[in-house]
C-alpha cells in the first residue's frame, strides 16, 4: 500500500484531502498541531501531532521516511494582519517552511509534493497592475513559496501546486471562515454594498480531488488554478442575506469608485496602527470589482468532479447560523 502524509489533517483540506485518500485505498499519515478533540480524525489514518517549524529535521526526516507523497496544507492565509512589512510575516510563515519540508521530503525520497496554495498567484501573473508581486506581500510570498518548493524539488521530485479560489465545506470542531461575511450583514441595516466581480469558487471534497489528481497525474512545476463554478460577489451577498434572514434584495453593486475612498481610508488607519493587509485594501477593492475567475478545463488532468457549489455555499452557511458560537465555543 502507498504511503503518504498529510500535514494539516485537522484542517478543512487536509481533513477531506485524507478521506479521499483513504477511500482511494492509500495508506494516510497526518500530522497537525496538537488539538483538544482529535476523535473526529478517520481511525484509518495514523494521526500525529507537533509543529513543523520546531520539529527538528531528524523528527522530520523520521515522519518523512518511505512516503511516496507529501501534501502540504498548512500556513497563513490573507486573513492575518501582521505588524508591518507584512511580506516578511508571510514569508516567514509560508516560504521558509514550505523550502525546509521541500527540503527534507526529497532527501527522504518522496517523490510527490503537492503543495496548497492560493489564486491569487494566478492574479498577480496575469493583472500585474494591482502590483500583487510587488506592494502586496501576501501574494508576492504565494508565488515565492510556489518557486522555492519547484527549485527543491527539480530533478528528484515532483512539485504541483493548487492555487485555491473560494472553498466551501466544514470540518468538524472547526468554524467555517465565512461567519465573518455573516457577521457582517446581520450586523447592518439597508442595502448591502458589494462590487461587481466574480470569483472561482470550488467544493472542499474538488479540493481534496484536486489535489490526490495533482499527486496521480500532475507535472512538475504545474500550477493548477481550479475552479468549479463562477460566483459573482453580489450572488454570495444574497446568500449571505438569505441565510440570516435579511432580503437578499438588499445586496447593491457598487461601482468601484464609489467604494475606493472607504478602503483607502480603512488602510490608511491600518498604516497608522503598524500593521498591513496582505493585501492592501485598495488593490482588494480593485480585485473584486474584476471576473477572477479561471477555466475549469485548464485542470482537467486533475479529475476534479462537477459538484453543486451553490448547494455547498448554503451548506456552510447554514451551518454558521445552527450553530452559534455561545454554544459551539469555537
Amino acid at each position: 500500500m502507498t504511503e503518504v502524509l498529510v500535514l494539516g489533517g485537522t484542517g478543512l483540506l487536509g481533513f477531506h484531502t485524507t478521506n479521499l485518500l483513504l477511500e482511494r485505498g492509500y495508506e494516510v499519515t497526518t500530522l497537525s498541531l496538537p488539538v483538544e478533540d482529535s476523535s473526529f480524525l478517520p481511525e484509518a489514518a495514523t494521526a500525529r501531532f507537533g509543529d513543523v517549524t520546531t520539529m527538528t529535521d531528524t523528527d522530520l526526516l523520521a515522519l518523512l521516511a518511505d512516503k511516496h507523497a507529501v501534501f502540504y496544507a498548512i500556513g497563513a492565509d490573507e486573513r492575518t494582519v501582521p505588524p508591518a512589512p507584512a511580506a516578511r510575516f508571510f514569508y516567514e510563515a509560508n516560504v521558509l517552511p514550505t523550502q525546509r519540508v521541500a527540503r527534507l521530503a526529497r532527501q527522504s525520497g518522496v517523490q510527490k509534493f503537492v503543495l496548497y496554495g492560493s489564486y491569487t498567484a494566478q492574479w498577480a501573473e496575469e493583472w500585474p497592475d494591482l502590483g500583487y508581486r510587488t506592494r502586496n506581500g501576501y501574494p508576492r510570498t504565494r508565488l515565492m513559496q510556489e518557486e522555492v518548493a519547484c527549485l527543491e524539488g527539480a530533478g528528484e521530485m515532483d512539485v504541483m501546486t493548487l492555487r485555491l479560489p473560494y472553498i466551501f465545506g466544514t470540518v468538524p470542531n472547526q468554524r467555517p471562515l465565512w461567519q465573518m461575511f455573516l457577521d457582517m450583514v446581520a450586523g447592518q441595516s439597508g442595502p448591502a454594498a458589494v462590487l461587481g466581480g466574480s470569483t472561482s469558487s470550488v467544493t472542499v471534497r474538488q479540493v481534496a480531488q484536486a489535489a490526490v489528481g495533482a499527486m496521480e497525474h500532475g507535472e512538475h512545476e504545474g500550477r493548477y488554478p481550479i475552479n468549479g463554478y463562477d460566483l459573482s460577489y453580489l450572488e454570495f451577498q444574497q446568500m449571505c442575506l438569505a441565510a440570516v434572514g435579511r432580503d437578499p434584495q438588499d445586496a447593491v453593486v457598487v461601482p468601484l469608485e464609489v467604494m475606493l475612498p472607504g478602503y483607502e481610508a480603512a488602510q490608511e488607519q491600518s498604516t497608522a496602527a503598524g500593521v498591513e493587509h496582505g493585501i492592501h485594501l485598495p488593490d482588494s477593492a480593485r480585485f473584486q470589482a474584476r471576473d477572477a475567475v479561471s477555466d475549469p478545463a485548464v485542470c482537467a488532468v486533475l479529475g476534479i468532479e462537477p459538484d453543486d457549489v451553490p448547494a455547498a455555499i448554503r451548506e456552510t452557511l447554514t451551518w454558521c447560523v445552527h450553530h452559534p458560537r455561545e454554544t459551539t465555543g469555537y
